[in-house]
């Protein structure tokens, strides 16, 4: 049989085309042998790339402790439970196998230690994919409950080790620590990045340096057995010393989740501060959240103690005191008109019962928390001047406590209401930490200190990177001005008219200012209706030498009392407690005239035989002290019901004449007792025990008497002077 031409040319062209393509490849092999490179590419980089594998060594981030070192805030470690499919992992000749071999019998056993079915383990088990994780349940794991699982020796199983947040008190001073969230890195890794709180305002100090570890692998990414590995170790973020106290925020959380119980509140918002320093030793808000689970968290997102501003009520009224004793127009015996203060072209200011007391002092008007006295005080001292002081005590401005979104207030002074407004806490608007930051000119001789929280910031090697930042902010009035706010602030609480007197605490003095504000909508105006406003109190003990200032404030509380008074009580819940518990923890000793004395419920004596109500009074362990000569009891003072201390006086009246008693030694709040109970005019100088009287013993009191009075105080054995009373 003849071949065809064209099948020799075929074959030719064939022979030609693998002949040549041999010689490519033979030559291609040469060339790389010989110069160990493809396509201008080193085969050596090529091989290194291809097995050298990196991994990121986390960095632990940084502790928060408080001022004893207790933990706050910390990282714990927790492990991601992880199943391996795909037998691709698995070597040939691999004697124990790397991925999942019986699903069935893998779930059984998973189920008994992870919250999940076992019918639902092995729809994961069995799905189509290389690897698969198993949600909420095989997240966050002990290393215990690893171990468990790892004694098991479960073909495929195995976990990633993670770096979770933990706050190991729950829902503590939640707000003020923050909590943290992962953030995706470009490498593939995750951080944790503070979202709130000291957490995001010190992130740069508690956020740590990744690590790395370099190392040669096979196929499968396992480490070769005589590979070298370099390894880059993490740095560690910083630790944060606060100023929080453990014992005084557990003090302040319990009594504020009792209020918040019983009387259901839309907000609280609770402060104790160092009155000396400005150091924040407890700070809490309602509603808020557990930042390990962030349950809550939807229904209080801010810091309003930080971020929000409101108008403070009354509690306003220590800096207006304060800035006109300092200007020299207080003159606590000065008599006024309460009720109602004119402004010009304004609606008139009103004391909050409308109608006031009538003629009145000064002294009286704070103790009553009135209006219309701390309006004629800036009318005095004038409406510039007391704008001046508001600057001094650096209202509007953020006090540069180390939290974000700090709020800074509006001080409303456009219109002339305003102006005076603003001396009782309505039309300008305060942060709490502002009213703090001003009350410790009160507390430490006029001298403000910068609210703050940081003590210290620590490195790993515990050198010390940033200090705290406490500091003196200025001097807005004398340390005399301030021994005289004190004594008036305390008499607001002792004094049975004043508004403080629902937080005495036993063996304690304590001095402070209550305050009663409306709540200001945009859409509604001033809200109306007695739960409707926001009750407060910042005071602080002991008087004499100031330790701690503790500020509460309640919104809108379901009152069942519709009375001035009854909107203290939820407010006095928080505070009497805290103060009182924080200042025994702190181990400062009670005034033992005050622990001591033996307190005695005034009983109704009235229409009563005078002879048998001064026995039954003395046999309490009361000074009776007998006005007129009538048979039968009229009237006692201070009346039924309150509450006086063992060897205190009261004022007995009777019918018939009254006289005048020798009052020589008094205290002024036994003095005041008298004036009261006859209604007539007073006035004093000094301050301490009564060492002279205009009025003779024996004189007759009728309506026109005015009594004077100069008071000193009193010597001790040492020959000191003191203004302690018997009180």
């Amino acid at each position: 049989m003849k071949k065809r031409p064209s099948m020799n040319k075929r074959g030719l062209v064939l022979f030609i085309g693998f002949s040549f393509l041999l010689f490519s490849l033979t030559y291609r092999f040469f060339v790389i042998q010989l110069t160990g490179q493809v396509e201008g590419k080193s085969l050596k980089v090529y091989a290194e790339e291809k097995y050298t594998k990196q991994r990121t060594l986390q960095a632990s981030r940084g502790d928060i402790v408080d001022r004893t070192g207790e933990p706050l805030a910390t990282d714990t470690i927790t492990y991601k439970l992880v199943a391996i499919l795909d037998p691709s992992v698995t070597p040939d000749n691999a004697k124990t196998p790397n991925h999942v071999v019986d699903p069935e019998k893998t779930a059984k056993e998973l189920a008994k230690y992870i919250p999940m079915e076992e019918s639902e383990i092995y729809k994961q088990l069995t799905k189509d994919l290389f690897q698969v994780e198993f949600g909420a349940a095989g997240k966050n794991l002990t290393n215990e409950v690893k171990s468990k699982i790892e004694a098991l020796k479960l073909p495929g199983i195995t976990f990633i080790r993670e770096s979770k947040r933990a706050y190991p008190n729950g829902d503590f001073a939640s707000h003020l620590l923050g909590f943290t969230n992962y953030q995706n890195n470009k490498n593939g890794s995750k951080t944790l990045v503070g979202q709130m709180g000291l957490e995001k305002s010190l992130d740069e100090y508690l956020q740590g340096k990744d690590g790395k570890i370099t190392y040669k692998s096979d196929s499968w990414g396992y480490i070769l057995p005589s590979a070298a590995t370099k390894i880059t170790e993490p740095k560690n973020g910083d630790t944060v010393y606060v100023t929080i106290d453990k014992k005084i925020q557990t003090f302040l959380e319990d009594a504020m989740n009792d209020v918040q119980t019983e009387y259901n509140p839309k907000n609280i918002m609770g402060i104790v501060a160092d009155a000396k320093t400005g150091a924040i030793l407890a700070m809490s808000q309602r509603p808020t959240f557990d930042p390990n689970t962030r349950e809550g968290v939807e229904n209080n997102w801010h810091n309003v103690i930080v971020e929000n501003a409101y108008e403070p009520g009354s509690t306003m009224k220590v800096v207006t005191l304060a800035s006109s004793i300092e200007e020299g127009v207080w003159n606590p015996n000065e008599a006024y008109q309460s009720g109602s203060f004119s402004v010009e072209g304004a609606p008139a200011i009103h004391d909050h019962n409308k109608v006031g007391w009538g003629p009145i002092s000064y002294l009286e008007g704070i103790q009553r928390s009135s209006n219309v006295a701390v309006a004629n005080l800036v009318k005095k001292m004038g409406t510039d001047t007391f704008r001046n002081y508001l600057d001094k005590f650096k209202f509007g401005q953020t006090t540069g406590i180390e939290l974000p979104s700090e709020a800074t207030g509006t001080i409303q002074y456009q219109w002339e209401r305003d102006r005076y407004s603003t001396a009782y806490g309505q039309a300008t608007s305060v942060t709490a930490l502002q009213m703090i930051q001003a009350m410790t000119a009160i507390t430490n001789e006029g001298k403000m200190m910068r609210p703050y929280l940081v003590e210290k910031i620590v490195d790993n090697n515990g050198k010390t990177v940033k200090g705290s930042n406490m500091g003196e902010v200025g001097t807005p009035i004398s340390a005399d001005t301030a021994k005289q706010v004190i004594d008036v602030l305390e008499s607001t609480v002792t004094s049975d008219i004043g508004t403080g007197k629902g937080f005495r605490i036993d063996g304690y003095r304590v001095a402070g200012k209550t305050g009663t504000a409306q709540i200001y909508e945009k859409e509604k105006g001033y809200l109306t209706g007695w739960d409707n406003y926001l009750f407060s109190f910042i005071g602080f003990a002991p008087a004499d030498n100031p330790e701690l200032i503790v500020y509460v404030l309640v919104q809108q509380p379901n009152l069942d009392d519709e009375s001035f008074e009854s909107g203290s009580e939820p407010v006095s819940k928080i505070f009497n407690p805290v103060m009182k518990n924080s200042l025994q923890y702190l181990r400062i000793k009670p005034d033992e005239s005050v622990e001591k004395a033996k307190v005695i419920n005034v009983p109704d004596y009235s229409s009563k035989n005078t002879g048998e109500v001064v026995a039954k009074l003395s046999s309490l362990g009361l000074v009776p002290v007998v006005l007129g000569d009538g048979a039968n009891v009229q009237k006692i003072y201070p009346g039924v019901g309150t509450k006086l201390l063992n060897g205190e006086r009261i004022i007995v009246v009777t019918d018939g004449q009254w006289k005048m008693p020798d009052i020589h030694n008094w205290s002024l709040s036994d003095v005041m007792k008298l004036v009261h109970a006859t209604n007539m005019q007073f006035s004093f100088e000094g301050n301490g025990f009564v060492t002279s009287q205009n009025l003779d013993p024996d004189t007759v009191i009728t309506k026109e008497s005015n009594l004077q009075i100069t008071l000193q105080p009193a010597v001790n054995n040492s020959g000191e002077e003191t203004n302690q009373t018997d009180e």
